[in-house]
């Protein structure tokens, strides 16, 4: 049977938030005078997008440094950005970014829309991040459901449907308990209260201020849900990266603006497939010095890594310093591809 969340529980809730909100940069602390400034908030839902708050508070720290406004974004250089963005993964979002801020700059004034209809006009700027920025940043009623929201959604109404067909009525059901007063630290209360008590393994129940009213809790199995549909198996790929050295240097490439990595920096390769087929880019006394995988959302990927050396650098190119790659802004794939070339120009120069 449905629980049904009064304002007490609603209030209960806001009341935990207040006393243990977690402190993040992007936030202003419950209560306070002023909303928080949306630039920040919209930069944070971009980053966090399939991102844990640990890994997105250095990258948050690096980009409010180097462009602090929106407008400051809306100038960057977009090799730049996607170069600080390296290691965050999913760099479609490093790429809406720059015409985002370049939209808000250039026909809002600086100035984010502070309606979810607006919001969703901008590049880049989906339902989700649409809702999170109007119920955060100005707030907006509005349904926000993250991978937290979405957990503790499933346990109090304990959701037997299996994911993702249960996620209309996890939305809905999101909507029925979403209050009018305070919408931006309600969604805020019920991220933290997913990421803190409400884990995906052993949930605190003891200490959740919702349990009394949790129906997953009251039928004694909360860590059953949200129920999951079996995975598929993931499919694999192939690829190779050319680690091609000249006068300590390296020759790099930037990848399609479309597509997987589009617009980073990496190691000369080719198209990723059944078999690693590639043409070097140079001839040379080519030879395997291992591989390195990596798993994307829909595949898993094993790089060969083929080393070479030029006797002379060619004028054609970008040759990076070798003793400086990781300044490169490569994306974790190529890193860890980079890693094995060092290692091995280090150890046993070509």
């Amino acid at each position: 049977m449905p629980v049904d969340m009064p304002s007490t529980q609603a209030r209960a809730l806001l009341d935990w938030y207040d006393a243990h909100a977690r402190t993040l940069p992007w936030r202003t602390p419950p209560g306070a005078a002023t909303r928080p400034d949306p630039y920040r908030v919209w930069l944070s839902e971009v980053m966090l997008q399939q991102t844990t708050v640990a890994a997105v508070g250095p990258y948050f720290a690096k980009f409010t440094t180097r462009w602090p406004t929106v407008e400051a974004l809306a100038a960057a250089d977009e090799a730049e950005l996607m170069a600080a963005w390296a290691g965050l993964g999913y760099y479609a979002r490093a790429r809406n970014l720059v015409a985002c801020a370049r939209a808000v700059a250039g026909e809002h004034g600086g100035r984010f829309p502070d309606t979810e209809e607006g919001l969703r006009a901008l590049p880049g700027v989906g339902a989700y991040t649409a809702a999170a920025i109007a119920a955060i940043a100005f707030g907006r009623r509005a349904v926000v459901v993250d991978a937290n929201v979405e957990r503790v959604v499933s346990r109090l109404f304990a959701i037997a449907e299996p994911l993702p067909a249960s996620r209309p009525r996890i939305r809905a059901l999101t909507d029925s308990i979403t209050p009018e007063k305070r919408a931006g630290d309600f969604t805020q209360a019920m991220m933290d209260l997913g990421a803190t008590i409400c884990t995906s393994r052993n949930p605190r129940c003891l200490l959740c201020p919702l349990s009394a009213g949790c129906a997953a809790q009251a039928g004694g199995a909360p860590d059953g849900y949200p129920v999951k549909a079996a995975k598929k198996p993931r499919p694999q790929k192939r690829g190779i990266a050319y680690w091609l050295e000249s006068e300590g240097t390296v020759l790099l490439v930037r990848r399609p603006g479309k597509g997987m990595l589009g617009g980073m920096r990496a190691l000369p390769g080719g198209d990723w497939g059944e078999t690693a087929e590639a043409a070097p880019p140079a001839v040379a006394n080519w030879r395997l010095l291992g591989s390195v995988t990596h798993v994307f959302t829909h595949f898993s990927l094993v790089l060969d890594v083929m080393a070479g050396h030029l006797p002379g650098r060619p004028d054609e190119g970008e040759w990076w310093p070798v003793d400086r790659i990781d300044e490169a802004g490569l994306p974790t794939l190529y890193s860890r591809a980079a890693a094995l070339g060092r290692a091995h120009s280090i150890e046993a120069p070509v």
